[in-house]
């Protein structure tokens, strides 16, 4: 096949459309942490479609990305499979006691509540089956062996079964539809949207070739960052050809290895979904939970001496693109408390991490495969997808 067409600058021209066709796309998402990614920015150049691949018509690197943007799919349903590997360490016996914790410490208690469940997506491989019916009706359900953790979102009703406890989590839909505050990436879609968010010169995006994915003909869509300092190595999306929705994305480190993130479909159909995918109603003797909106708000606002939270929400980006670092204080000089006074957890961070000094003074450096961060003796964060030597970097010119 012969090569696409390249483009060498993008204009605004087609930012509107871009801004306004990610308005219009179905949001069959959940709430789950799973992985920040880091914001994409367009270069074009030709690239070759893979031998034995797609035969697809010829087509540039933003004119792709615009019919991502512009995809209006509304009804689906299919099999995605998601793979996160941050290289976290094996948390061994504290792993279940932090998921307890974090359970309990949810307000409401309830192991079928979306916070605390879905938050198992973050490392390992994952078999979703998702569905959406326009934007008030979605269903996720998560496979467990011998279990099923399923999440339903139907007009103004939320549900949360996990079949394993057999309790319910009910709360109500903040808005409907398009109104609703974006969620985090659980589908490749949702990664390639955040992948997608902002555009500058630190990227060259290209179309790497064809490819077929769940039986659907995609094009490739390559994004490499131009900078160093970056731990992303390429973010690869699978984009179908007829309805632009990506079917696939993958996330590898700069690093090499396995892909930090690896979500695709393994099935997948437009069709509408039958309208009793979205019924639910509690099991027989299930304990049903409802949302303490009060509680969630307690539990969101900062405490006496505790501003990480409020830090978070008041962070200051320092760079730009692929080597960007977010930084808070929070408040709390001595930085992370480690050894008996983070009790066992704090024990256990304390065997974690690398010392580090500069202009900035002193700290300790905690690194994923992806994401690493700096918190520093006099209680101050920098994190981002960067080596250890950028973030000690920022720290110094932050000081």
């Amino acid at each position: 096949m012969a090569p696409y067409e390249s483009d060498d600058a993008v204009g605004a021209a087609w930012d509107e459309d871009v801004r306004s066709g990610r308005r219009k796309a179905a949001r069959y998402a959940v709430p789950v942490a799973v992985v920040g990614v880091a914001a994409a920015t367009i270069g074009l150049v030709p690239a070759l479609a893979d031998s034995g691949d797609p035969d697809l018509p010829r087509i540039s690197a933003q004119q792709l990305i615009e019919k991502i943007a512009k995809s209006d799919v509304q009804q689906l349903s299919g099999t995605v499979r998601i793979s996160t590997d941050l290289g976290l360490p094996n948390l061994g016996g504290l792993e279940s006691g932090i998921a307890s914790r974090a359970a309990e410490g949810s307000g409401d208690g309830s192991s079928a509540d979306p916070q605390s469940k879905l938050t198992e997506l973050v490392t390992g491989s994952h078999t979703l089956r998702v569905a959406a019916d326009g934007p008030d009706r979605q269903k996720l359900s998560l496979l467990e062996q011998g279990a099923e953790y399923s999440l339903i979102h139907d007009g103004k009703d939320v549900w949360g079964y996990d079949s394993k406890s057999n309790e319910v989590y009910h709360s109500t839909a903040a808005g409907s539809g398009k109104d609703r505050k974006a969620e985090p990436p659980a589908t490749p879609k949702d990664f390639a949207d955040e992948a997608l968010k902002s555009v500058d010169d630190t990227t060259s995006v290209t179309v790497d070739g064809t490819a077929q994915v769940a039986g659907r003909d995609a094009y490739k869509l390559l994004i490499k960052p131009r900078q160093s300092g970056t731990t992303v190595g390429a973010i690869s999306i699978a984009v179908d050809a007829k309805t632009g929705l990506p079917l696939k994305f993958t996330l590898t480190p700069k690093n090499g290895g396995a892909a930090v993130v690896d979500a695709g479909f393994t099935q997948v159909s437009f069709a509408e979904p039958a309208a009793s995918t979205f019924d639910f109603t509690p099991p027989k003797g299930a304990k049903v939970t409802e949302e303490d909106k009060e509680a969630k708000a307690r539990e969101h606002a900062p405490k006496a001496g505790e501003d990480f939270g409020k830090g978070l929400d008041g962070a200051t980006v320092l760079g730009k693109g692929w080597t960007s670092v977010a930084t808070f204080d929070t408040g709390a000089e001595g930085g992370l408390p480690t050894g008996a006074q983070g009790g066992d957890l704090g024990g256990f961070l304390g065997s974690l991490g690398d010392k580090v000094s500069g202009t900035f003074g002193k700290g300790t450096v905690f690194s994923t495969r992806l994401v690493n961060a700096l918190i520093t003796d006099d209680g101050k964060v920098y994190a981002g997808a960067v080596t250890k030597d950028a973030l000690v970097k920022a720290a110094d010119a932050g000081k």
